[in-house]
């Protein structure tokens, strides 16, 4: 099958910039699950905080904030709170300069969230500019937006080889091969894996894991209108869901590629960390689950062009900022790739871009 964009990757990424380059050509998009954001996409506990995140990815995340706001229904109020314990007020001061947070009195707190311990909470920060992200509506937009304009998404459609042509690329895959003049490597925790099997030298990604357990809102409390929260430092955060609690023990566990699941110990003791804050023990779990977040070498997306070989795009490295990104982001990659104007800074697009790594 020819098209002109063939993206590898079935999370928001791809979905986004599918959308996005539908408006330019054909599109294919492979996946190799049966669903689209079977991993780090599906299992994501989405938030907007633009603030969230190194400078690049602050920038990136801000320059989504109009597609957000225009996109019906996507974003919802939320809000943030960071809480901190005696002794950790270097850490606490860190955290709410760089989230744009202001300190706010413990009663305060507490009057939002009243399962807050007063013998081992010593200061709380607050602010509103934090939203939920519907994160399956998000996805189908995009996903709507590029079938409306001929895309064609094919599931189950695992890549077993990749190999240049004259043309550009061909696919191979257990449904058939593809051929296009521009490969997007979109694939999440495998990113490195696609290019290897390109012939495309690895930037050096490095997936990790991050579990999460679905507990009932604690003392029967109604949680709809309480804050995220994140134990300064990002020991633990906390984040209603449908009338419970998810928590996490915000763990960055170096895993190789695969479909990811809960360690017991590490939840039990993410959950010890979250109870310490609190005065409601965890007597009942839900769920649980784990996803893996997968970060370039510095921390950073990589958007951008191969050194090498310009028709293999680079679209990784989402970490935790896939979905608050992905506007901006896949709007970044159509531009580049079709040669558009991009409406990032060109400081911006340098910092993404793949050839900084040498």
């Amino acid at each position: 099958m020819q098209t002109d964009f063939l993206i590898i990757g079935g999370g928001i990424a791809g979905v986004s910039a599918a959308a996005r380059l539908s408006h330019h050509g054909k599109v294919t998009l492979l996946e190799a699950e049966s669903n689209l954001a079977h991993h780090a996409s599906g299992r994501s506990a989405a938030l907007y905080e633009p603030r969230y995140g190194l400078a690049p990815v602050v920038e990136l995340s801000l320059a989504s904030g109009d597609f957000f706001r225009a996109a019906e229904n996507v974003l919802s109020p939320r809000g943030l709170m960071i809480l901190g314990r005696p002794g950790e007020d270097a850490a606490f001061a860190h955290d709410i300069a760089d989230m744009h947070l202001p300190e706010v009195p413990f009663e305060q707190a507490r009057a939002l969230v009243p399962i807050l311990n007063p013998e081992t909470v010593s200061r709380a920060a607050l602010a509103d500019h934090a939203w939920d992200i519907d994160t399956d509506l998000l996805l189908q937009n995009f996903a709507r937006e590029a079938r409306a304009n001929g895309a064609e998404f094919h599931l189950n459609a695992r890549v077993t080889a990749i190999a240049k042509t004259a043309a550009g690329w061909r696919v191979s895959t257990a449904t058939g091969d593809y051929d296009s003049a521009v490969l997007i490597n979109a694939s999440g925790a495998w990113v490195d894996q696609i290019a290897a099997m390109a012939g495309i030298k690895p930037l050096g990604f490095q997936p990790n894991r991050r579990s999460m357990a679905r507990i009932p809102a604690p003392g029967d409390h109604d949680v709809s209108c309480w804050p995220m929260m994140f134990g300064c430092g990002e020991t633990w955060y906390a984040k209603p869901d449908a009338g419970a609690l998810i928590v996490s023990p915000a763990e960055e566990h170096p895993m190789d590629p695969h479909d990811a699941w809960a360690d017991d110990m590490v939840l039990a003791e993410g959950l010890a960390r979250y109870e310490e804050f609190v005065t409601e023990p965890v007597t009942k779990l839900l769920s649980n689950w784990a996803g893996l977040r997968t970060f370039s070498p510095d921390r950073v997306l990589v958007i951008g062009p191969d050194a090498t070989d310009p028709t293999f795009f680079w679209l990784a490295g989402q970490g935790g900022y896939g979905f608050q990104s992905s506007p901006a982001a896949s709007q970044l990659a159509a531009d580049l790739i079709t040669g558009q104007t991009p409406s990032v800074s060109p400081s911006l697009i340098a910092a993404l871009s793949p050839t900084r790594f040498g």
